[in-house]
């Protein structure tokens, strides 16, 4: 069932596709959209099947968040982001699946885990307080993960700091709506939220270390490989994965328009040896980018399911290729939009909506390269890296 996904998602594709503009004018996700989405099931591919998911594999996820960014980079996206934090609530304790899913299993969880918020312990749980910026998806939402410090008692953080995830109902959190004013993914409406004090039970609190060591899986019992990848492997997937389908679409838009363009001097285009030859260097990129990605995630999946350990060393090449995907990615669309002329620039038209969706993209915090590259080559290396280095890894 989860493979058929991505054949829903073709479908719709048009649908989709006209929808990227209303998208870009909300500043958010329209209502169909997002019906489209739950029609085709892309968020319940890692949901656990208690809970109406599909059973789906991080592979299938990954071809259907790549298929909806073909159609909308924003809509792409969202899915990316929000079709992952399903996977992550199987870690908690089984009464947060009932919280969510008990009323209505097409439920949407939104995030984001950057720790800007103070978790302060009382008893039974914790008191939260902060605000956070980039919630993509947020509109359709109704619970949301938040990434916070465990506080000192006092509102400061705890010393060392521990990083905490914790997951809040609707009620709880204010959604900030002039907050989303960006020059690309504007359909994502990732707003900001705030938290005044909220109380937060014990049991939808988790510590970061827990869930990036693999240890929340091993106190939850879970049986699945899947919820045995580290989340530092399966959290870039989506969002990569959006990135590579916005690089399909642009090459797909790039490809019709470059077809029957004529030039300024009156030839056509297609005749050009030299475009061609840029287009299909582009289309190598684009293909290599997503080959390189799925074979990282399918490779993880089978040491998981094969009961084997991904060390750190696997983490760190499984991440600096992740990120090499979207870098790669992106300067093919560069070179797609730098060839399609000066009519790519029209708001109207999809390459230059793709162009403006991906470089901002590449801004994603899982998106640097500069530390998970070198803790990479120090890996390669024979040494150890420094505690700096190993964050997101």
């Amino acid at each position: 069932m989860a493979q058929s996904v991505a054949d829903r998602i073709n479908e719709a594709g048009p649908e989709l596709a006209e929808l990227a503009w209303q998208n870009e004018r909300l500043g958010k996700l329209s209502d169909r959209s997002a019906q489209i989405i739950r029609e085709a099931g892309v968020m319940r591919i890692l949901q656990p099947c208690e809970h109406g998911g599909l059973g789906g594999t991080p592979a299938d996820f990954l071809e259907a968040v790549m298929t909806v960014a073909r159609h909308d980079g924003s809509a792409g996206w969202v899915c990316g982001v929000v079709g992952v934090h399903p996977w992550e609530v199987a870690l908690f304790d089984p009464k947060l699946g009932h919280d969510i899913w008990g009323q209505d299993q097409e439920t949407w969880i939104a995030s984001p885990y950057t720790p800007t918020g103070i978790a302060e312990p009382v008893e039974g749980g914790y008191r939260l307080t902060g605000r956070w910026q980039f919630s993509s998806g947020t509109d359709h939402s109704d619970w949301v993960f938040l990434g916070a410090l465990l506080g000192d008692g006092k509102g400061r953080p705890a010393m060392p700091p521990r990083a905490m995830h914790l997951i809040l109902p609707r009620p709880d959190y204010s959604i900030i709506d002039d907050s989303w004013d960006v020059i690309g993914l504007l359909g994502t409406g990732s707003k900001d939220v705030a938290v005044n004090g909220a109380f937060v039970p014990a049991y939808r609190a988790i510590f970061h270390e827990d869930v990036a060591s693999g240890a929340a899986a091993q106190k939850a019992g879970l049986s699945n490989p899947i919820y045995k990848l580290p989340f530092s492997v399966i959290f870039p997937v989506g969002i990569t994965g959006a990135i590579i389908g916005m690089a399909e679409g642009a090459l797909a838009a790039h490809g019709a328009y470059q077809r029957d363009r004529v030039s300024a001097a009156g030839a056509k285009v297609r005749d050009d040896p030299y475009a061609a030859y840029f287009t299909g260097e582009a289309a190598s990129e684009i293909h290599a980018s997503r080959v390189q990605l799925l074979s990282g995630i399918n490779w993880a999946y089978d040491q998981v399911t094969s009961g084997r350990e991904i060390t750190f060393e696997d983490r760190s090449r499984i991440r600096r290729n992740q990120i090499r995907c979207a870098w790669r990615a992106v300067a093919a669309i560069d070179t797609i939009y730098a060839r399609s002329g000066g009519n790519a620039s029209r708001r109207t038209n999809p390459i230059q909506r793709f162009w403006r969706d991906a470089h901002v993209g590449l801004n994603h915090f899982i998106h640097v390269p500069g530390p998970t590259y070198h803790a990479n080559a120090m890996t390669q290396y024979g040494l150890e890296p420094p505690e700096p280095l190993r964050m997101g890894i």
